[in-house]
């Protein structure tokens, strides 16, 4: 049980820092190869800040562990929103600026109804993996689209003077892609390995903690770029990677891990979890949309957020245990 316990930490430290160096290794050599900024934004580190997700459910998928795979996925979704969105709202009220946000408020919504409504027959099959990845092909398209029409974009200034402020030779910035992307792997099948040895020996499915544990702890990179961004006031962009975060969550994350395995979806997941995301994602569109004007998250909303969190997550254990 300690060598599990070690592992899960281990695999956790180990994931969140390989995301990072990934990360940066990424949009440095994108910049290098002259892709603009907001494509570097909107994909390369929309792409990387997901990569723990998509490679830890990917890896239980193929490892006959479905619980893990779809518990990540989802769990990530609400501790996006209810932890995360939470805390930063706590920290500094978020106010919803750009027109690019609004549109993707109410598509991050439909999106989780869609994913939800496949799979309601209680399986994920390979078409409706395949589903799930062309829908978020099309959505990443609209994305860029929509945001390469404007040269103000918020994404883009963030990106130019990140990039600008710390330049990084090409030779490095290549060595930590690669580095980061073979410790990206490492990582999580050291941590994979412990969550489920860890799961079996207490008796608990691996979908529960895949919920809490995994999903906590992949969503980490998320937890610490939107605080970072509140503080900085860049309200757009703290929002903007809870929304591009659970968009590859939803689609990409559970489609590479269902195309991967076709698996059974637990009735759990199908009345508690799901639930609970949609709910989450539903309120996250009432609050930031701004129906009769700019949309705001204010610190009562964010109290809220997080009793939701933490009572989903109590009730998970209590009912567990």
């Amino acid at each position: 049980m300690l060598i599990a316990s070690l592992a899960i930490l281990a695999g956790l430290a180990l994931l969140v820092w390989s995301a990072d160096r990934f990360v940066e290794g990424s949009a440095a050599t994108a910049g290098h190869f002259g892709m603009p900024p907001l494509l570097i934004g909107m994909v390369v580190v929309g792409f990387g800040t997901s990569a723990p997700e998509m490679v830890v459910s990917a890896l239980a998928a193929s490892q006959g562990n479905p619980g893990l795979a779809l518990g990540n996925a989802y769990g990530s979704n609400i501790t996006n929103i209810g932890l995360i969105l939470g805390i930063t709202a706590v920290i500094a009220p978020i106010a919803v600026h750009s027109q690019v946000m609004r549109k993707e408020l109410p598509i991050l919504a439909l999106v989780t109804l869609a994913a939800a409504w496949l799979l309601f027959d209680g399986e994920l099959s390979r078409l409706d993996a395949t589903g799930l990845l062309v829908l978020f092909a099309l959505v990443l398209g609209w994305s860029i689209w929509s945001g390469m029409r404007k040269t103000d974009d918020v994404f883009a200034t963030e990106m130019d003077a990140e990039l600008a402020t710390h330049p990084m030779p090409i030779r490095n910035a290549m060595l930590w892609l690669v580095v980061g992307l073979v410790l990206l792997i490492l990582s999580s099948r050291i941590l994979v390995w412990g969550a489920v040895d860890l799961a079996t020996r207490f008796g608990v499915s691996d979908l529960v903690i895949g919920l809490t544990i995994v999903a906590i702890g992949t969503s980490l990179p998320e937890l610490a770029s939107s605080i970072i961004a509140a503080r900085k006031g860049e309200h757009d962009l703290a929002l903007g990677n809870i929304l591009g975060s659970n968009l590859f969550n939803t689609l990409a994350v559970v489609g590479i891990a269902g195309s991967i395995a076709p698996m059974a979806v637990a009735n759990e997941v199908l009345i508690r979890d799901i639930p609970v995301m949609v709910g989450l994602t539903l309120a996250l569109f009432v609050l930031g949309y701004g129906f009769r004007g700019p949309g705001r998250i204010n610190r009562v909303e964010g109290v809220g957020l997080l009793a939701i969190f933490v009572g989903y997550t109590a009730y998970l254990l209590s009912t567990t245990f």
